[in-house]
C-alpha cells in the first residue's frame, strides 16, 4: 500500500478536506457532493507523443538545505500524479496510489487560471470590458465590498474587499464561505450559495491597491463571465477551453447548493488534461492552428507593468515568492533563465510552464495540510531542474528561495 493510501470510509462535507481522508476524497468529488460535466468535446484528442526521459535521479537543494532526488521529492510531497512535457513530448508520467490516467482529480486554485481563460475570451469577443466596475455586469454587489471593484481589479485580486484566505481559520472569511458554497455543512443565518454570500462581503481597503490573495474575488469573476455569456461555468469552460484545446477527458466542477460553480477551486481534471492546458499556454494560446486563448492576453501576464509588479512587492506572498506577480488569475515566479507562469492549489497542485526551457510541469497531490512552504519550494526546484536538464542547461530554473 501507498505510503499515503487510505482505507477509510468515503469521506463527507464534515471531514472530506481532513488529512487523512483528502487523498480519497480529492479524486472521487463527484461522489462527496454535487458536480457539473465539462465536456471534452467529441473531437480527437491533442496527441501527447512520449519521449521518455530518465530523470529521477536529478538531484536539488530542499529548502532545508538537504540535497535530494527528483525520485524522493515526488515521495515526500504526498504526489498522486507527476507528468512533465518537453516540446510537447511526454518524459515523465507516473500516477502513485490509486491514481490513474483516467482519474479526475481536484485541482483547487489551479480552477481559477482556467477560470481566467474563459475571461479572456469574453473580453476578446468584446463581450467584457476589464475597466468596467463588477456591478455593471452583477449589480447584485451593489453596496457590497464590492461596490466600485472593477473586473481588472478581480482578474489580479487588488480589491479591497474583506476576505481572509486563513485555512488554518475556521473563522477566516474563506472557511466560512465554503459553508455557503457547498464545502461543508450550512449552519443557521448562512447565506445559501456562493453568490448570496459574495453580496454580504464588506470592505477594509481601497481598491487597486497591493495583491491579497482572495478566491471570493475569482467566485465574483466566474459571476461576471457567466451574466455576460448567459451560461454556466461548466458550459462555458467546455466551449471556449476544454474542447478546443483537444482535451481527452470530461473534466468537472462541483457546485453549491443552488447549481452555481465554485469558481476558485472546484474544478476537477486528469493530469494529462491539465498538460494540454499548460502546453496550450506555453504555446501562446494556440492549439493545431486555432488560438484557444489571445495571444495577447497571455503576453499581457508575462509584462504586467510595474503597478502589478508593486502591489505584489507589497504583499506578505513578496516574502514567499520574492521577484513575483499575479496577473489574469496567474502566478509568476522569477527563475534563473526566465519568468515562470504558475497555476497553484492548495494541498499540492500545480501546473508549472517555463518559457525558457519549454517544459511543462503537472503535479496533482494529497498534502495533509493546505499549505506548506517546504513542499512548494522543492517543488518548484525540481521540476526547474527538471527543465534545466531536458533543454541542456546545468542550472535549476526554480525558485531561489
Amino acid at each position: 500500500m501507498h505510503e499515503n493510501e487510505s482505507t477509510h470510509a468515503p469521506a463527507d462535507l464534515t471531514n472530506w478536506q481532513e488529512p487523512d481522508q483528502v487523498r480519497w476524497a480529492f479524486q472521487h468529488m463527484d461522489e462527496v457532493m454535487p458536480s457539473q460535466v465539462i465536456a471534452a468535446g467529441s473531437a480527437t484528442p491533442r496527441p501527447l507523443p512520449e519521449n521518455p526521459h530518465p530523470i529521477g535521479e536529478l538531484r536539488l537543494t530542499r529548502l532545508d538545505g538537504s540535497s535530494g532526488t527528483l525520485d524522493e521529492v515526488v515521495a515526500q510531497t504526498h504526489t498522486d500524479a507527476f507528468l512533465v512535457l518537453h516540446e510537447g513530448r511526454v518524459v515523465e508520467e507516473r500516477y502513485l496510489g490509486e491514481m490513474t490516467t483516467g482519474t479526475r482529480h481536484l485541482v483547487m486554485s489551479v480552477s481559477k487560471s482556467i477560470v481566467g481563460c474563459v475571461a479572456a475570451g469574453l473580453v476578446e469577443a468584446g463581450h467584457l470590458d476589464p475597466e468596467a466596475e463588477v456591478t455593471r455586469y452583477v449589480p447584485e454587489v451593489a453596496g457590497s465590498g464590492y461596490d466600485g471593484a472593477t473586473v481588472r481589479n478581480v482578474l489580479d485580486m487588488r480589491t479591497g474587499v474583506a476576505f481572509r484566505e486563513t485555512y488554518t481559520d475556521p473563522d477566516a472569511e474563506v472557511r466560512v464561505m465554503e459553508r455557503s458554497m457547498g464545502w461543508r455543512p450550512l449552519e443557521p443565518g448562512d447565506p445559501v450559495g456562493a453568490y448570496a454570500y459574495l453580496a454580504t462581503l464588506g470592505r477594509d481597503g481601497p481598491h487597486d491597491g497591493r495583491f491579497t490573495y482572495r478566491s471570493a474575488d475569482t467566485d465574483l469573476l466566474g459571476w461576471v463571465c457567466e451574466r455576460v455569456a448567459g451560461a454556466p461555468m461548466a458550459e462555458l469552460i467546455s466551449e471556449q477551453i476544454w474542447a478546443p484545446m483537444g482535451a481527452e477527458s470530461d473534466a468537472a466542477v462541483t457546485v453549491d447548493w443552488v447549481g452555481n460553480a465554485i469558481h476558485d477551486g472546484g474544478v476537477s481534471a486528469t493530469a494529462r488534461d491539465l498538460a494540454r492546458f499548460g502546453q496550450m499556454l506555453l504555446d501562446d494560446g494556440m492549439v493545431d492552428g486555432r488560438q484557444v486563448v489571445p495571444a495577447a492576453w497571455i503576453e499581457q501576464s508575462y509584462q504586467p507593468g510595474s503597478a502589478v509588479r508593486a502591489a505584489f512587492a507589497a504583499s506578505p506572498d513578496e516574502a514567499v515568492l520574492p521577484g513575483g506577480w499575479y496577473r489574469n488569475q496567474f502566478w509568476f515566479i522569477p527563475g534563473v533563465t526566465g519568468d515562470n507562469l504558475v497555476c497553484l492549489g492548495i494541498h499540492g497542485q500545480m501546473i508549472h510552464v517555463s518559457r525558457s526551457t519549454r517544459t511543462v510541469a503537472v503535479k496533482l497531490s494529497s498534502w495533509p495540510d493546505p499549505q506548506n512552504l517546504g513542499h512548494l519550494v522543492d517543488t518548484l526546484r525540481a521540476v526547474g531542474q527538471v527543465g534545466a536538464h531536458l533543454s541542456g542547461g546545468d542550472r535549476a530554473d526554480a525558485h531561489p528561495a
